[in-house]
C-alpha cells in the first residue's frame, strides 16, 4: 500500500494521466500519486467511491464499494471492473452510491446501488458488477436500442445522452424530468421535454439535473415554428393592445414545469370576467393571488420588516402542495395563514368579494414597505428606487402586476383609482414563475432589494434587454405609443419618457452577436457556442437557478444564461456550475460551504464566481460542497482554485457519519471552516501540466501530463493563448466596438458610406471573435480529452481562419482608406473621454501619447498580430516531433500558410495606409467620387513623371493608377479606365527616342510619356501587374511593386465594360472576351433599352452566331433573332421572331430579309393565317414564292415583286377552283385560266381576282362552250356576249372534246426556288452554278461540318448517337478525283445518303429546304389534283439540279445517261449490295449514270406522301372503276377466278403447301392459289423510288415461275397469252387500293434507261392487267 501512495512531488514512473488526490484546501494538504499501469483518461467520483477509466478501456474502481460482495481491505487500492473485461470503455460516470460505463460501440453497464432503481434493472437492490442496460426506442417498431455518448449519474437517478442527442433518464424522483406516474422507473425513458433539441451534455447533482443545450440554429430551421406549449397548449408569444401601449411577452412558462407552486387553482389562460369590470381600463385579477409578504409564516403584519426574511427552511416548506386527480383544481394551503382560498368553482377567478377583502387588506397594511426580492417583482426606477413611502395604490399596483403576470401589465392610468403619473416603475417581474405561478413577496430592507435582485445586475440586464429588444425593427414607436416589452427575463415597460431618463449616453442598438444565420456554415465543424442551459428536479437550495425554491417536473431554460455561450457544465450535490467560452464561471444553489465562489445572494439565479482579473477558468468540476476550478494563470502551467469546505483528515470520519442524518448543515458542520471566494491550491505547480480536474463527494482529483519534448506544454500555450484572445476580443467589443456602434451621434459623424463600412466592420469582427471563441473552446476540449495534433481543427481546417481573417483585415482596410478611424476620433473622445486608458490596455499600445485615431487602428488591427502567434505556436509545436513524420509536415505547412498570410496581411495594411495619406493630399472635389473603399493606390505622377504626348501647354494631366483602374485626372475632370479593359505596350524607343507606352482602352487609345526609361519600366511594370492582379480577382490584394516578377497579362481575356461614346454601342454593357480593345470571341451585350445580344464578336462587332432581343412598342413582348452575324448586322442563315408574332426563318443580308425564306405570319405558329416560302430581296418578297393565305383557304404558287404578286402564277382554293395566267399589282389581271371542280373552264382575259373582263372561251364540263366577251365575278353571275355552241351533237366520238392545255401560263420548273440551290452553291463556295474550284468547295463543307458541330456541342440538346457517328464519318474527305469505277460510284451513293442524312452537311441542308418548300406547296390547299404535272416536273428539276451540284462535287462522274465499264467479275457482289437503294438490272458490261438512280432513294421517300396524294386525286374516277371490279371478281374461289381469267389447266395449282401436308386444291379453297407471288406484290406499296417498285414487280414473276415449274417439274419460257392471264390473278387478289396512282407514278418518274428492258416489258405487262380490269366484263 504504501509504494501505491507517494506524494506527489516524486517522479513516478509514465508521462501521461498521472493521478493525483487529495482533500481540502489548507496549506498542509498535499495531493497523494495514484500509480496504475496505464494512463488515466478520466475519473468520475461519487459519495465515498471512485471510478477510473484509463487508456485502453479499463475500468478501475477505488473507495468504499458496499456493493461488492467482497470488500477489499484497502480502500484505496484500485481494483479493475474484470466484468467489462474484453469491452472498450469510452466513458464513466459515478452517482453518489453507484456507476456507470459507456463502451465504443455506444453500450450503457451499470452498477452500483439500485435501490433508486438508478442503475436501471428491476428487482435488484444493488448491482455488485458492471450490467448492461439496454435504451429501447419503442416508438420505431421493431423497437431498436439507443447508442449512447455519455451518461451522468445522480444520487437516486441516471441521465444518458444518446448519439442521436437526445436524454434518457432512469431511477427516481422529479429530477428524471419524466412525467411518470409512479417512482422508480426501472426502464430508461426519453425526456421528451427536450425531444428536437441538440442537447450537447448532461449533468447530474444529488437531485437535479442540468443540460447543455445548442439553440436552434439554421440547422434546425426546417422545422416549423411552434407557436403554442405542447405542454398545455397556451401561447407562447403574447400580444396585449392597451390604450398607449402594446405588451409583448415571450416568457410564457408551462405549468408542467412547475408543477409545486404554492397555488394553482388554474390553469388557463385569464379571460374576461362579466360582472367584475366597472371600467374598460380596469385589470382583471386573476385567482393567482399572491401571499402577501405582509404577513408570512403567520407573523404579525406590522413587525419589522428587516426581521421576516423567510429562510431557506420555510421557504421550502411554503412548497407543500396537496395534489388532487389531475383534471380537478389543484387545492393550495397558505401555513399559518388563516384562510384558505379554494380554486375549485366554475370561474377560475375570485369573486368580487374576494377583490373587495383583498383591497381592504392592502390598506390596512399601508405602513409595510413593500419590496419584492428574489421571487417576486422589483419595482425599478429610473434613477434609483424611490424611497417616500408608497401608498396602497403601489402595493396593488405591485402585487396586481406580479400576480397576473404579463397578461396584466397595464399602465397606472387603468386602475382608475388614481392618476399616478409621478411614479414611472418599470415593472420587472421574473418569469421564472410566470403568469400561471403564484409569487411570493418577500419584504427586505430596500438597499437588500437592489443588490439581490433575481436578474443579477440589473441595470446592466436592462441595458442589455433593450438592446436586444431594439434591435427588432419597429418595434419602439415613436409616437405616443410606448412598447410594453415582456422580455425573456423581466418585464420592461418602455414609454418613450422612460427611455429618456436612463441617463445613459444616447445610445442606437446593435444586433453584434452572429446569431445563428450569421455564422457561416462551413463553421458546423467547431463546437457551437449559442448554448442555453435547461435545469429540473429539486430546487429546495435554489440550484435549478430560476430564481426561486420550487421544483420542476420538466426542463426548462434558465433565461439568465441565454447569450452567455456556456461551453460546460458541472453540478455538485445541490450546486451548479456553468462555464463560459470567456472563460468565467457562473455559480447558482446551495452556497453554505462558500462552494459557489462568491458569497452574494440570493444564490438562485447564476452569478459570477470571484477571480481576480486575467485568471481564465477553462475546467470545473464540483463535489459536495465544494468546487475545483482549473485556470491560466500568468505562466502557461494550468492553475488550480478550491472554492468550499475545508475537510480535515481527523474531522472526517464524524462528519462522513453525521452525512447521513443531516438535513441543512447546522453550525458544527462548518467548524473546518470555508471559503469566502475561490482560493489558489498552492502545490498545484508542483503537479505538472493539468488537463482536467474531478470532484466528487469530498475528494478532489486533478489528472496531469509530463511535458515531453516540450509538447505538452506547446499545446498548453496554443490553448491559452487562444482564450486569452478570445477573452480580449470579447472586451472590445463589448467595452468599445458596441459602445461605439450604438452612439446616435454616428450616422451624421461618419456619413451612409463610412457608417456602412463600419457596421460591416464590426460584423466581421465579431465573426472572427466567434470563430475565436469556437476555436478556443475546441483546444480546450482537446486539452482535456486527448491532446493529440490530429485534433487541432486549426490544422485540418486552415482554410476557415485564412478566410476570416483575411476577409477582416480588407474590410478594416476599406474603413482606414475612407478616413473612418479619423472621423471616429470625435465620437470616441466623447465617449472615451479624454484619457483613453480602457483603449491603451486594450490595444496594447506602446506609444507615449497615441493619437485617437491611431488608438483606433492599433486595436481594430489587433487580430492579425494574433496570426503571428499561431505561426509560432504551430512551429514550436512542430519541433517536438521527427521531420519526417507527417504531424510535422501540417503543422510546417499550416504554420507557412499562417506567415504568408501575415506577410500579405501587412502589406495590405501599407497599401490601405498608403491610399489614405494619398487621399488626404488629393484635391476635394475628385475625392469624393473617386475615393472607394476597395480602392488601393498603386501610384501617381504627381512629379510630372509621366506625361500625355501632344498635350496642351497649360494642360494638366495627372495619372494615378489603382488597383482597379487608371485615372486620368485634368484641372477640373478626371476619366477613369477600367484596369480589366486596358492594354498596354511599350513603344520601341530607337524609334522616337522617347519614353512612350501605348495605352489601349475599349474607346480611346492614347499615348504616355515617361521622363526616364526607370520611369517608363516601373509604370510598364506597375501597369501589367494591376491588370493582372484585376483580371486575376485578386484586385483587393494588389501585389506590392517590390516584388520583381515580370508577367504580361494576357491580349485575350474576359471583361465587362459600358461604353460611353456616341454610337451604336453607347451606354451599352459588354461582358465578354476581348482582344486589344476590341470585344472577341463570346461575350453579351446590353444596351441600357433592353436590347441584348448573345453570341460571338470579331474585330468589336457582333459576328459568328448570335442571338438578338429587341423590345418592341408592345409591352412584354420582344424581337427576337436567332441565327449568324457578320460585321455587325444580321447575315446568313437565322430566325427572326416579330413581336406582332411573324416569324421569318432563312437568309439574311447586311441586316435584312435576303434569299430564301419562310415567314409565317399569326399568333401562332400551328394555326397561322398566312406563310410566305421563297425568295427575297432586300427585305421584300421577289422572285418565285408559295404563299398560303389560310383564312382565305388559297394558295398562290409563282413570282412576286416587292412584295406583291407580279408574273405568272398558280392560283388553288379549298373550293377546287384553279387559276393559272398572269397577276399585276397582286391581282390576275391578263391572260388566264381558270378551271373549277367539275371541269367548267374558262380561257381569257382577267382584270381582278376571280373577276373575268374581256375576250374569252367558256368550256362546260360536257364539252359544250361560249365564246365571247364576259365581265363579272366567277361564280357571282358573269354578263356575256358571245356565241354558243354545243359540239358532239350528232357526232358520237365523244374524245374529241376540247381539252385545254394547263401548266403553259404557270412558272416553269427550272425556275422555282433558284435561291434554294444558289445558297447551296454559295456554302460550296461558287458565285454562280458550276463556277468554283471543287477543292475548294470540299474544304468548305469540312468546314461547314466542324462549325455546326461545334456549336451544336453548346447547346443543350443532345445529339443522338447514330447522329454524331454519321457526322463523324462525313468529317472525312471522299476520294473525289480520278477515273469513276463501280466502286466509287458505289461510294459515292453511299456518303451522299449519309451527307442528306444531316442538315449540318451542305446537300443534306439543301435537300432539307427542298422538302420544307415541295410540302409547302403540295400540301393543304395545294393537294389539287390540276397541280400533279407541276409536282412531278419539280422533282425531275430537283433532280438535274442536285445532279449539277454533285458532279461539280465529283468532277469525273460521267454526265447523265453516260455509261461506267463494269468489271464482269464483280457482278454478285453488286448485286447483294444493289438490292436496298438502286435498281439492279440484268447482269451486262456497264452502268449507264442517271440522276434518278443516284437521288431519287434519298429524295423521294421525303416527297412522297404529298405526291402520292396527288396522283391518288389525279386518278380517282378510274381507281374506283378498278376497285370496284377487283371488289367483285375476288369474291370467286381460286379455281373459278382461274377459269374465269382463261389460264390454262396445266397451271392450275393442284394443291397447296401447308405447315404440315400438303392441301389439295378444291372448288371453295379461296385465296391459296399463288399466295406467294401475290404477297410479294403487295408489297409494291411500301416502297418509294420506281426502281425498287419494278423490283417488286420482277420479284412477282419469278415467284409465279418458280411455282408454274415446280407443278410442270421443267424448266419452262413463257409466251405473253401464256403469262397475262396468270399475272392477271396475282394482281386481282393483291388488291392494291391505289394501283392506278402507283402505275402512274412508276410511269413519270421511272429511269429512262429502264424503259426498253426486261423491266419494262415487266411494268407494261402490270399496267395492261390494270386497264384490262378496268374494261373486264363479267359474262
Amino acid at each position: 500500500m504504501e509504494t501505491q501512495r507517494k506524494s506527489s512531488g516524486d517522479d513516478g514512473g509514465g508521462e501521461r494521466g498521472l493521478l493525483h488526490s487529495w482533500k481540502g484546501y489548507s496549506y498542509s494538504v498535499t495531493p497523494e500519486k495514484l500509480l496504475l499501469p496505464r494512463p488515466v483518461i478520466q475519473v468520475a467520483l461519487g459519495s465515498r467511491h471512485g471510478v477510473l477509466l484509463v487508456e485502453g478501456g479499463q475500468v478501475y474502481s477505488l473507495g468504499e464499494l458496499p456493493w461488492k460482495q467482497s470488500q477489499a481491505p484497502d480502500v484505496q487500492k484500485p481494483t479493475l471492473e474484470s466484468a467489462l473485461s474484453g469491452q472498450r470503455v469510452v466513458a464513466v460516470a459515478a452517482g453518489s452510491f453507484h456507476s456507470g460505463a459507456v463502451t465504443e460501440d455506444g453500450g450503457v453497464h451499470m452498477w452500483g446501488d439500485n435501490g433508486a432503481g438508478q442503475c436501471g434493472l428491476s428487482g435488484l437492490s444493488c448491482v455488485p458488477n458492471p450490467t448492461p442496460v439496454a435504451l429501447l426506442d419503442t416508438v420505431i417498431s421493431p423497437p431498436q436500442t439507443v447508442p449512447v455518448l455519455e451518461l451522468a449519474c445522480g444520487e437516486k437517478h441516471t441521465l444518458a445522452l444518446s448519439v442521436q442527442r437526445e436524454v434518457w433518464a432512469w431511477g427516481s424522483g422529479c429530477q428524471l424530468g419524466l412525467s411518470a406516474s409512479s417512482f422508480p422507473v426501472w426502464k430508461p425513458q426519453k425526456v421528451e421535454h427536450l425531444a428536437g433539441r441538440y442537447v450537447l451534455q448532461v449533468a447530474c447533482g444529488a437531485s437535479h439535473s442540468l443540460a447543455l443545450v445548442r439553440c436552434l440554429g439554421p440547422q434546425d430551421v426546417h422545422r416549423p415554428p411552434v407557436d403554442k406549449c405542447g405542454q398545455c397548449n397556451q401561447l407562447l408569444y403574447t400580444m396585449t393592445d392597451k390604450e398607449d401601449h402594446v405588451i409583448i411577452s415571450d416568457s410564457h412558462y408551462c405549468p408542467l414545469g412547475v408543477e409545486l407552486t404554492e397555488d394553482e387553482s388554474s390553469l388557463e389562460p385569464p379571460a374576461p370576467i362579466p360582472g367584475l369590470k366597472s371600467s374598460p381600463s380596469e385589470p382583471i385579477l386573476s385567482s393567482h393571488t399572491s401571499t402577501l409578504d405582509s404577513a408570512p409564516s403567520g407573523a404579525d403584519p406590522t413587525s419589522d420588516p428587516s426581521t421576516s426574511q423567510v429562510s431557506e427552511k420555510d421557504e421550502a416548506s411554503l412548497a407543500n402542495v396537496t395534489f388532487l386527480d389531475s383534471n380537478s383544481d389543484a387545492l393550495a394551503q397558505f401555513k399559518g395563514g388563516s384562510e384558505v382560498m379554494v380554486g375549485v368553482r366554475s370561474s377560475p377567478y375570485p369573486d368580487e368579494q374576494a377583490v373587495k377583502d383583498y383591497l381592504k387588506k392592502l390598506s390596512d397594511n399601508t405602513q409595510a414597505e413593500t419590496k419584492m426580492a428574489a421571487g417576486g417583482l422589483h419595482s425599478l426606477l429610473p434613477g434609483g428606487i424611490s424611497s417616500s413611502t408608497p401608498t396602497t395604490l403601489n402595493n396593488l399596483v405591485a402585487s396586481c402586476a406580479s400576480a397576473v403576470g404579463e397578461r396584466v401589465a397595464s399602465t397606472y392610468e387603468a386602475l382608475s383609482l388614481k392618476k399616478m403619473m409621478n411614479y414611472l416603475p418599470s415593472g420587472v417581474s421574473k418569469t421564472g414563475a410566470s403568469d400561471n405561478t403564484a409569487e411570493r413577496v418577500c419584504q427586505e430592507d430596500p438597499m437588500q432589494t437592489k443588490k439581490s435582485s433575481s436578474t443579477g445586475d440589473i441595470r446592466e440586464e436592462e441595458a442589455e434587454s433593450l438592446r436586444r429588444r431594439l434591435s427588432l425593427p419597429g418595434l419602439l414607436s415613436q409616437g405616443r405609443y410606448a412598447v410594453h416589452l415582456l422580455s425573456s427575463s423581466y418585464a420592461l415597460l418602455l414609454s418613450p419618457r422612460l427611455l429618456r431618463k436612463v441617463g445613459r449616453p444616447k445610445m442606437r442598438a446593435v444586433a453584434l452577436t452572429p446569431l445563428g444565420g450569421a455564422v457561416p456554415e462551413e463553421q458546423e465543424v467547431l463546437p457551437s457556442l449559442q448554448t442555453e442551459v435547461w435545469s429540473w428536479g429539486h430546487g429546495e437550495h435554489g440550484q435549478l437557478g430560476h430564481g426561486d425554491n420550487l421544483a420542476r417536473l420538466q426542463p426548462l431554460c434558465i433565461k439568465s444564461l441565454n447569450n452567455k455561450e456556456v461551453v460546460r457544465l458541472a453540478a455538485g450535490a445541490h450546486h451548479c456550475l456553468a462555464l463560459t467560452a470567456q472563460s468565467q464561471v457562473f455559480s447558482w444553489g446551495s452556497n453554505n460551504s462558500g462552494q459557489l465562489g462568491h458569497m452574494e445572494s440570493p444564490s438562485t439565479v447564476p452569478r459570477l464566481a470571484k477571480l481576480s482579473e486575467g485568471i481564465r477558468v477553462w475546467d470545473v468540476s464540483a463535489g459536495e460542497r465544494h468546487t475545483l476550478l482549473l485556470a491560466d494563470g500568468d505562466c502557461i502551467q494550468p492553475i488550480i482554485y478550491y472554492s468550499g469546505q475545508q475537510v480535515k483528515e481527523e474531522e472526517e470520519e464524524e462528519s462522513n457519519a453525521m452525512q447521513e442524518g443531516r438535513q441543512d448543515g447546522g453550525e458544527e458542520e462548518r467548524e473546518g471552516g470555508y471559503t469566502q471566494q475561490p482560493v489558489l491550491l498552492p502545490f498545484c505547480m508542483n503537479l505538472g501540466y493539468v488537463s482536467s480536474v474531478f470532484a466528487g463527494g469530498r475528494r478532489c482529483v486533478a489528472l496531469s501530463d509530463k511535458n515531453v519534448m516540450g509538447f505538452i506544454a506547446s499545446l498548453h500555450e496554443l490553448a491559452s493563448a487562444e482564450r486569452k484572445f478570445y477573452c480580449r476580443l470579447c472586451n472590445i467589443k463589448s467595452q468599445i466596438v458596441r459602445p461605439l456602434l450604438e452612439m446616435e451621434t454616428l450616422s451624421s459623424v461618419l456619413g451612409q458610406v463610412a457608417l456602412g463600412l463600419l457596421q460591416v466592420l464590426a460584423g466581421q469582427f465579431s465573426l472572427l471573435c466567434h470563430l475565436t471563441g469556437q476555436h478556443a473552446t475546441s483546444l480546450t476540449g482537446n486539452l482535456r480529452r486527448g491532446r493529440e495534433v490530429k485534433n487541432l481543427l486549426i490544422l485540418e481546417h486552415t482554410g476557415i481562419f485564412l478566410d476570416s481573417y483575411h476577409n477582416y483585415c480588407s474590410v478594416v482596410g476599406n474603413f482606414q482608406v475612407m478616413g473612418g478611424f479619423q472621423a471616429l476620433t470625435k465620437p470616441s473622445l466623447d465617449f472615451f473621454g479624454k484619457s483613453p486608458e480602457l483603449l491603451q490596455k486594450l490595444s496594447e499600445c506602446s506609444e507615449e501619447n497615441p493619437t485617437m485615431a491611431d488608438l483606433l487602428v492599433t486595436l481594430f488591427y489587433l487580430p492579425s498580430r494574433h496570426l503571428q502567434e499561431y505561426g509560432r505556436l504551430l512551429l514550436k509545436l512542430a519541433t517536438c516531433f521527427e521531420v519526417c513524420s507527417s504531424d510535422y509536415q501540417k503543422l510546417q505547412n499550416s504554420c507557412s500558410k499562417f506567415e504568408s498570410l501575415v506577410l500579405q496581411l501587412k502589406r495590405k495594411r501599407k497599401e490601405a495606409e498608403y491610399t489614405f495619406h494619398f487621399w488626404k493630399s488629393f484635391p476635394g472635389k475628385m475625392t469624393d467620387s473617386l475615393r472607394k473603399p476597395h480602392r488601393r493606390l498603386i501610384c501617381e505622377s504627381s512629379n510630372k513623371a509621366l506625361t500625355l504626348q501632344n498635350a496642351g501647354r497649360f494642360s494638366v494631366n495627372w495619372f494615378i493608377l489603382f488597383n482597379d483602374a487608371l485615372v486620368h485626372a485634368q484641372f477640373s475632370t478626371h476619366h477613369i479606365f477600367p484596369l480589366a479593359t486596358l492594354w498596354v505596350e511599350p513603344i520601341p524607343e530607337e524609334d522616337t527616342g522617347l519614353y512612350g507606352l501605348k495605352v489601349i482602352t475599349p474607346e480611346e487609345t492614347f499615348t504616355l510619356l515617361a521622363s526616364s526609361s526607370m520611369e517608363k519600366a516601373k509604370w510598364l511594370r506597375s501597369l501589367n501587374q494591376a491588370v493582372e492582379q484585376a483580371l486575376s480577382g485578386a484586385g483587393q490584394d494588389t501585389a506590392s511593386l517590390g516584388s520583381g516578377q515580370k508577367s504580361e497579362p494576357p491580349i485575350s481575356r474576359t471583361a465587362s465594360y459600358t461604353f460611353y461614346k456616341e454610337g451604336r454601342f453607347k451606354e451599352a454593357t459588354y461582358e465578354g472576351r476581348w482582344l486589344t480593345g476590341k470585344p472577341n470571341g463570346r461575350g453579351v451585350l446590353k444596351w441600357p433599352d433592353g436590347r441584348i445580344y448573345t453570341g460571338t464578336f470579331k474585330n468589336g462587332l457582333e459576328d459568328g452566331f448570335g442571338e438578338f432581343v429587341a423590345p418592341s412598342k408592345t409591352p412584354n413582348k420582344n424581337d427576337c433573332y436567332h441565327g449568324h452575324w457578320k460585321d455587325g448586322k444580321m447575315h446568313g442563315l437565322g430566325t427572326y421572331r416579330y413581336a406582332s408574332g411573324e416569324v421569318y426563318d432563312g437568309s439574311f443580308q447586311d441586316g435584312m430579309r435576303h434569299g430564301h425564306g419562310m415567314l409565317r405570319s399569326g399568333k401562332l405558329n400551328t394555326s397561322s393565317p398566312s406563310v410566305f416560302i421563297g425568295q427575297w430581296l432586300q427585305d421584300k418578297k421577289t422572285g418565285y414564292g408559295v404563299f398560303d393565305d389560310i383564312t382565305k383557304g388559297e394558295k398562290y404558287m409563282g413570282m412576286w415583286q416587292d412584295n406583291l404578286r407580279q408574273g405568272t402564277g398558280v392560283v388553288v382554293t379549298q373550293f377546287g377552283l384553279y387559276y393559272e395566267g398572269a397577276f399585276k399589282d397582286n391581282k390576275m389581271m391578263g391572260t388566264g385560266i381558270l378551271l373549277s371542280e367539275d371541269d367548267t373552264t374558262y380561257e381569257g382575259e382577267f382584270s381582278d381576282d376571280w373577276t373575268l373582263s374581256g375576250k374569252g372561251v367558256l368550256t362546260m364540263a360536257n364539252g359544250d362552250y361560249l365564246e365571247g366577251s364576259f365581265s363579272g365575278e366567277w361564280g357571282s353571275g358573269l354578263k356575256v356576249t358571245g356565241s354558243y355552241f354545243k359540239p358532239h351533237l350528232f357526232d358520237s366520238d365523244k374524245e374529241k372534246t376540247r381539252s385545254v392545255k394547263l401548266g403553259c401560263l404557270c412558272v416553269r420548273a427550272d425556275d422555282k426556288w433558284q435561291a434554294v440551290f444558289e445558297e447551296c452553291w454559295s456554302q460550296l463556295g461558287c458565285e454562280a452554278p458550276g463556277r468554283g474550284d471543287s477543292q475548294k468547295a470540299w474544304e468548305n463543307i469540312a468546314v461547314a461540318l466542324t462549325t455546326s458541330l461545334r456549336h451544336i456541342q453548346d447547346s443543350p440538346e443532345v445529339l443522338s448517337r447514330s447522329h454524331s457517328r454519321t457526322l463523324e464519318s462525313l468529317e472525312v474527305i471522299p476520294q473525289h478525283a480520278g477515273p469513276i469505277t463501280m466502286e466509287r460510284y458505289h461510294a459515292i451513293r453511299l456518303y451522299l445518303i449519309k451527307a442528306c442524312d444531316t442538315p449540318l452537311h451542305p446537300l443534306g441542308r439543301l435537300l432539307e429546304a427542298l422538302v420544307a418548300v415541295y410540302r409547302m406547296t403540295y400540301v393543304g390547299v395545294g393537294a389539287n389534283r390540276r397541280l400533279l404535272p407541276q409536282a412531278v416536273n419539280e422533282i425531275k428539276s430537283y433532280l438535274n439540279c442536285i445532279f449539277q451540284i454533285i458532279r461539280f462535287l465529283f468532277q469525273d462522274l460521267p454526265e447523265e445517261g453516260g455509261v461506267i465499264p463494269e468489271p464482269t467479275t464483280n457482278i454478285q457482289d453488286k448485286k447483294e449490295l444493289d438490292t436496298t437503294d438502286a435498281p439492279p438490272e440484268s447482269p451486262k458490261p456497264s452502268r449507264v449514270v442517271s440522276s434518278s438512280a443516284l437521288l431519287l432513294p434519298v429524295l423521294l421517300p421525303r416527297l412522297y406522301p404529298p405526291l402520292f396524294t396527288l396522283y391518288a386525286l389525279d386518278k380517282e374516277r378510274e381507281d374506283d372503276v378498278y376497285w370496284e371490279c377487283v371488289l367483285r371478281l375476288n369474291k370467286q374461289p381460286d379455281l373459278a377466278l382461274l377459269a374465269f381469267l382463261g389460264v390454262q389447266q396445266k397451271f392450275w395449282p393442284v394443291n397447296i403447301p401447308d405447315s404440315l401436308e400438303k392441301q389439295q386444291v378444291i372448288s371453295s379453297t379461296k385465296d391459296a392459289c399463288f399466295a406467294s407471288a401475290v404477297e410479294t406484290l403487295q408489297q409494291i406499296s411500301t416502297t418509294f423510288t420506281p426502281s425498287d417498285k419494278l423490283q417488286v414487280i420482277q420479284l412477282t414473276f419469278e415467284e409465279i415461275t418458280n411455282e408454274v415449274q415446280t407443278l410442270l417439274k421443267q424448266d419452262f419460257l413463257w409466251s405473253m397469252d401464256d403469262l397475262f392471264p396468270v399475272f392477271l390473278y396475282v394482281v386481282l387478289r393483291a388488291r392494291i387500293r391505289n394501283l392506278g396512282s402507283e402505275v402512274s407514278l412508276i410511269e413519270d418518274l421511272m429511269d429512262p434507261c429502264v424503259q426498253h428492258g426486261e423491266h419494262g416489258i415487266m411494268f407494261t405487262t402490270l399496267k395492261a392487267c390494270y386497264y384490262q380490269i378496268q374494261h373486264e366484263k363479267i359474262t
